[in-house]
């Protein structure tokens, strides 16, 4: 039974992260008062690329064929060191959160060798503007991991997200809070999500992520987008984690609030994205320097 529950959110994450994008989608048609497409639209999208061939052209190296299978591989390593309703992940260790960051850094690295290896100037335009936001994004979730490690005295996530329970929140609420808005910025940065990128957009002069996978078809670009949205269920649990401490002891009610709070993030976003337009491309590093304000803050909180 111990091995099982270690195994949930690997086994959860797998089959319904792509769920997050359909209950994205949902509620954004909602508040735009249209129909939509079907809440289980992405597994069909998957599906319809995993049959389809791939083409590639003859300017691309090996770089752009591994680069989607090196990002799927690094999600589902990252996917077991992070922990599901209070419980321990499949993978824990001293130091593991800084595993965890450049796992994710490793796979924005192959993402920007890939749209480099192609050669083209949109793509390299839209690899120039990831480099730029993703320094100033993995600053705010460095800093707000320290912050909970240091408020905890661990450095696994594991530990971490144990330790953040309804006291931590009576002891150290305004800095916890602080943290977790800070992850929400980088969770919405990271994901190509409004008001950082439109991921329905398709204007290369506006793209970010996006631009970058242009090149792609067939079961590659299906690895990339399944990769996303194990991304989008990865950041999510960190953000959950930290604002809803499910601690009850018991597991099936912790990990059932913590599936439902997935589902409300993910109705969040909806909300998020059906409501603000995109920020100028001069305004995003400013949005997310204030990320990084908010989590240098909570961290001298939890110093002090």
């Amino acid at each position: 039974m111990e091995a099982v529950v270690k195994f949930l959110n690997p086994l959860l994450g797998l089959f319904m992260a792509p769920l997050l994008l359909g209950v994205i989608s949902r509620t954004k048609a909602v508040f735009a008062g249209r129909n939509g497409q079907p809440i289980l639209q992405p597994y069909h999208d998957l599906w319809k690329l995993l049959r389809k061939g791939v083409v590639y052209s003859r300017c691309t190296s090996w770089i752009f064929r591994a680069g989607p299978l090196v990002g799927l591989a690094a999600a589902v390593a990252a996917l077991l060191l992070v922990p599901f309703g209070g419980q321990p992940a499949a993978i824990s260790f001293e130091g593991d959160l800084l595993v965890f960051a450049y796992l994710l850094g490793l796979w924005r690295f192959f993402t920007v060798l890939m749209a480099l290896d192609t050669a083209s100037s949109f793509e390299g335009m839209g690899a120039s503007r990831e480099v730029i936001f993703s320094a100033l994004a993995e600053p705010a979730l460095l800093i707000g991991l320290a912050t909970a490690a240091k408020f905890t005295g661990h450095v696994s996530l594991s530990q971490i997200f144990a330790g953040l329970n309804t006291d931590a929140w009576l002891t150290a609420g305004p800095a916890l809070l602080l943290t977790g808005t800070a992850i929400l910025i980088v969770f919405l940065a990271e994901n190509s999500r409004i008001p950082i990128d439109d991921p329905n957009t398709h204007l290369e002069l506006t793209m970010i992520h996006e631009v970058m996978i242009l090149d792609h078809s067939g079961p590659d670009l299906g690895c990339i987008l399944y990769a996303a949205a194990l991304k989008l269920w990865l950041l999510g649990m960190l953000f959950i984690g930290i604002m809803v401490p499910c601690r009850s002891g018991n597991v099936l009610l912790d990990g059932a609030v913590t599936m439902l709070s997935m589902l409300g993030l993910a109705v969040l976003v909806g909300i998020i994205e059906s409501s603000m337009a995109r920020l100028r491309l001069l305004h995003v590093p400013v949005f997310l320097i204030g990320a990084i304000a908010l989590s240098v803050l909570a961290l001298m909180l939890v110093m002090r």
